[in-house]
């Protein structure tokens, strides 16, 4: 992993990037026989809108070409990542969203290779240490049984699942909590101590 070199991007950066994020996309997602392209523009259509997000952040690895990437944004203090929870948002994560402390991934990306998941959490921590971060958050369909797996390697824990119109999936709502909760956003609850890896 010393040879690979981590690069922060710009959102100017990243979509003078996004081709090629795409391309890593479909290459790491193993996409079913007739789905590349339509997987590839779905992809697209996310990142454009994360883009366009205030605090958007992308995170890349290279070697002599591009190697990975996560990218995600703080949420909102209001609570609207949260809108459709099926259940009681858990106090300790309503308080740390409310203070503006919790940044979400919304995808990690990385290339086929034996250290896929090494190299996906080590992304993931850098990207939310660089925002000062107390708690990650993200959003994984429940069908999606391998980056459930994934998160869950890397520590994320689940809070609930979240129904968004206009589909009718659920998607597990995951966090991480990183140990940097400010004191006055803290509480008993939360532990002590990334969206969609396509490894």
């Amino acid at each position: 992993m010393t040879a690979i070199r981590l690069r922060r991007l710009n959102r100017w950066q990243a979509e003078g990037l996004k081709e090629d994020v795409a391309d890593l996309y479909v290459e790491s997602s193993h996409p079913a026989a007739g789905t590349a392209h339509s997987g590839r523009e779905a992809f697209l259509h996310r990142l454009t809108g994360d883009v366009r997000r205030p605090g958007f952040a992308m995170l890349v690895a290279e070697r002599a070409t591009l190697f990975g990437c996560v990218f995600g944004f703080p949420l909102r203090r209001d609570g609207s990542w949260w809108r459709g929870l099926l259940g009681p948002l858990p106090r300790d994560i309503e308080q740390l969203t409310a203070s503006g402390h919790v940044f979400a991934i919304t995808e990690v990306v990385v290339a086929p290779h034996e250290q896929s998941l090494v190299l996906g959490r080590r992304l993931q921590e850098r990207l939310l240490d660089d925002h000062r971060a107390s708690l990650g958050a993200t959003l994984v369909p429940r069908s999606d049984v391998r980056t459930l797996a994934a998160f869950r390697s890397w520590g994320w824990q689940e809070v609930g699942e979240v129904h968004r119109p206009p589909g009718t999936a659920l998607l597990r709502a995951l966090v991480l909590p990183l140990g940097r909760a400010p004191a006055a956003a803290s509480g008993p609850g939360l532990p002590a101590g990334n969206r969609r890896p396509e490894l």
